[in-house]
């Protein structure tokens, strides 16, 4: 209690910009934690071994992907009308219930422990709107959400280094190395809720600037989702091909160096370190556009030119103009370019720019949602393919056609979202001209 004190004393002794560097750096270490529960599993090759013939690690990936999917579409509901008060004990409850399926995951023997994937994955899909809802609505939400959403890009790397180092250093097989990776990170994950916790929220001036967030139920839900209905399907789709590809990727990129005759444990964590780092710096340069119409076309911008980079680089590299490492870098690099933006700004200034008293939890798991389900759809269809296409070939196809399709969707958002704004505005102006009378005041005699 008095250390909670303490803390309190001191963080709002300090002004709006240190807090936000604060906040910030502890949603980071929270999902870099978080994402130990997640993905040290495909650290491991599982010695190739299959079940009812599928692969073994395949299965994994897909039994915990359903999980995740199904607390998706349950966070729909549940992300938008959570308090904050419940927060931090929800995160808790989340990540022990998630440790705990991977105890159990080593303990049962091969194939039933495949379940325990299940249990694994849906509490965790609630974690990143627990997590960013104490970020949103602030005058620094571009800063604090690049800076959480990187930790996509840079946990992934590390705690497939952090599970391969344990089974090289320690008596640790690959059914429990993700346990005992997990192990690691449970009580950084905690002392970070905490911090999270104490923290203190959005000013005045925040609201004013960025719109109050408020909690939404069923009826706010449905009129939000009308109002902007082809805008938000258009963001599904493409939020979707990036949700397929980048779980490809990050499932099977073990799998995409052994094709590039690329070894090496640190590899991961040193290239996606390098994307982190790039992504951070210009996504969080919009920090600076205060305009948040200009910031939302700027975000499209963005994402277009993240499309851009990931298939001509595939391009350049399918024609053997580039090797792989550097293909590998720059095809990561377009990809969360792309991708990143959905999941720290796009929806932050979406709110911001139309004036709708809302939350980011909504839309963004209605299309996470969405997307988990394309994945899910994705990896079943490559078991069905002939053992030849490997999943590096099968990567490098989705890119081309994800590249192709939703630089061009996200071109037509941009045009949506721009005109749907010329429309509101004026409607608004329209309102206001005392010279324009309803013609429902009208009474005739």
């Amino acid at each position: 209690m008095e250390l909670t004190q303490r803390f309190k004393q001191r963080i709002s002794q300090l002004d709006e910009r240190s807090v936000a560097m604060i906040l910030a750096l502890t949603a980071f270490l929270c999902y870099t934690c978080m994402y130990s529960f997640r993905k040290s599993f495909t650290a491991a090759s599982y010695d190739d071994a299959s079940v009812w013939g599928i692969n073994y690690k395949v299965c994994l990936v897909i039994t915990q992907m359903v999980g995740y999917m199904f607390s998706k579409f349950y966070g729909i509901k549940f992300i938008a009308e959570s308090k904050q008060k419940n927060r931090g004990r929800y995160l808790i409850i989340l990540i022990c219930i998630s440790w705990l399926s991977l105890l159990a995951f080593a303990w049962c023997p091969r194939p039933w422990n495949i379940i325990f994937l299940l249990l694994n994955g849906f509490p965790l899909g609630m974690v990143w709107g627990l997590v960013f809802s104490y970020l949103e609505g602030r005058r620094y939400t571009e800063i604090m959400g690049a800076v959480m959403a990187v930790s996509l890009i840079f946990a992934s790397g590390l705690i497939k280094t952090v599970g391969r180092w344990l089974m090289a250093t320690f008596p640790i097989d690959e059914y429990w190395m993700p346990f005992c990776t997990g192990f690691l990170f449970l009580l950084p994950f905690i002392g970070c809720v905490w911090l999270l916790e104490h923290a203190p929220g959005p000013t005045e001036q925040d609201k004013a600037l960025r719109t109050e967030r408020v909690a939404m139920d069923s009826t706010s839900r449905k009129a939000f989702f009308k109002m902007f209905k082809p805008g938000i399907l258009l963001t599904v789709v493409i939020y979707t091909m990036l949700t397929i590809i980048r779980d490809v990727r990050d499932n099977f990129e073990i799998e995409i160096w052994e094709m590039l005759h690329v070894k090496g444990n640190g590899i991961f964590a040193k290239v996606d370190g390098i994307i982190a780092l790039i992504v951070l710096v210009l996504v969080a340069l919009l920090i600076v556009v205060k305009d948040n119409l200009k910031a939302f076309k700027l975000i499209h911008m963005l994402i277009i030119v993240g499309f851009l980079i990931a298939g001509g680089s595939t391009y350049l590299f399918s024609h053997q103009l580039i090797d792989g490492l550097s293909w590998m870098l720059l095809v990561g690099l377009g990809l969360y370019l792309a991708y990143i933006p959905y999941n720290a700004i796009f929806f932050e200034r979406m709110i911001a720019t139309y004036k709708m008293k809302s939350n980011i939890g909504f839309v963004m798991y209605l299309a996470d949602s969405i997307g988990y389900l394309g994945s899910f759809i994705v990896l079943l269809n490559k078991e069905l393919l002939p053992n030849s296409v490997t999943w590096g070939s099968y990567f490098i196809q989705l890119v081309f056609f994800a590249s192709i399709i939703g630089g061009g969707l996200s071109l037509l958002s941009l045009y949506y979202f721009a005109r749907k704004k010329e429309a509101m505005d004026k409607q608004e102006q329209e309102a206001e001209k005392p010279w324009c009378v309803n013609s429902s005041d009208v009474q005739i005699s």
